[in-house]
């Protein structure tokens, strides 16, 4: 069975693989599997891109979105007859009996489904599989720059798919491609000195959860501090230094990522 690999760590957000999808599909007839992709309005492969944040602590995440290939995909389950799933994993929209079925837009939790109004049809990422019959990869993968997308064969991936996410796991809908690296959300603050008017370097930081875990880091040679791939919730800040009063914040509730500002210290 075949998946897909994305590693977020790797994406520098070139477009690449968007681009590498339009120009396979674009124009082009793929029977029995796609009908030409629009040149405007669909992005069968296309790259999300979501700020994290507020300057001027601020972070880009680019994140390669396509058919995820679900083991149970409910595109089939809503039109049996137009959908299928090859026996390598991939899942093929027929380009014939999905004519006039608009309704396969909606039945997918992962908005990876498109209507070709020209054609009548609906349409999606096919996996390239007229290139995959014949032994080689998905356009996608083969034009990234970065080693951030790939594709293979299950067995061949098991290291990392053990440590992969899915999105929108609770769908059910088992999809098969993988993501490495997900940034979720980051804390950041700076810690500094008013009476000297420097930043503090090596400040104690600890971030306590609410199910009572605790995270640590230090301020670096900026006074910058960072709680990196942490999850939304309540959290409370505590910083420590060597010769100043501990500051706390308590109660910070955490939806996206937050720059907490600067951190002026007193003077024990």
């Amino acid at each position: 069975m075949k998946v897909f690999i994305v590693d977020i760590a790797k994406c520098n957000g070139c477009y690449g693989c968007q681009v590498a999808c339009k120009d396979e599909h674009v124009g082009n007839t793929w029977e029995p599997y796609s009908l030409p992709q629009p040149n405007t309005g669909q992005f069968w492969m296309r790259v999300k891109e979501k700020d994290h944040g507020q300057v001027p602590k601020v972070s880009v995440e680019y994140t390669p979105w396509l058919c995820m290939h679900c083991d149970d995909p409910k595109c089939e389950k809503a039109a049996p007859d137009a959908v299928y799933k090859r026996e390598d994993g991939l899942v093929i929209v027929d380009p014939v009996k999905a004519k006039g079925r608009r309704d396969l837009v909606g039945a997918c939790p992962y908005g990876a489904i498109f209507y070709n109004e020209e054609l009548d049809v609906a349409q999606k990422c096919t996996g390239c599989a007229h290139l995959v019959d014949e032994g080689k990869t998905p356009h996608c993968v083969d034009l990234c720059a970065t080693g951030g997308l790939r594709f293979g064969d299950e067995e061949d991936f098991a290291d990392e798919i053990a440590r992969a996410e899915t999105f929108v796991p609770e769908e059910g809908c088992r999809p098969r491609v993988y993501y490495l690296n997900l940034p979720h959300l980051f804390l950041a603050g700076d810690v500094w000195d008013p009476a000297d008017n420097e930043i503090v370097e090596g400040a104690a930081v600890t971030l306590k959860t609410a199910d009572g875990s605790t995270l640590e880091t230090s301020t670096d040679d900026f006074g910058d501090f960072y709680f990196h791939r942490i999850d939304p919730g309540i959290y409370d800040l505590k910083i420590e230094a060597g010769g100043f009063k501990p500051v706390e914040r308590l109660g910070i509730e955490l939806t996206e990522s937050l720059n907490l500002g600067d951190f002026p210290l007193e003077r024990a």
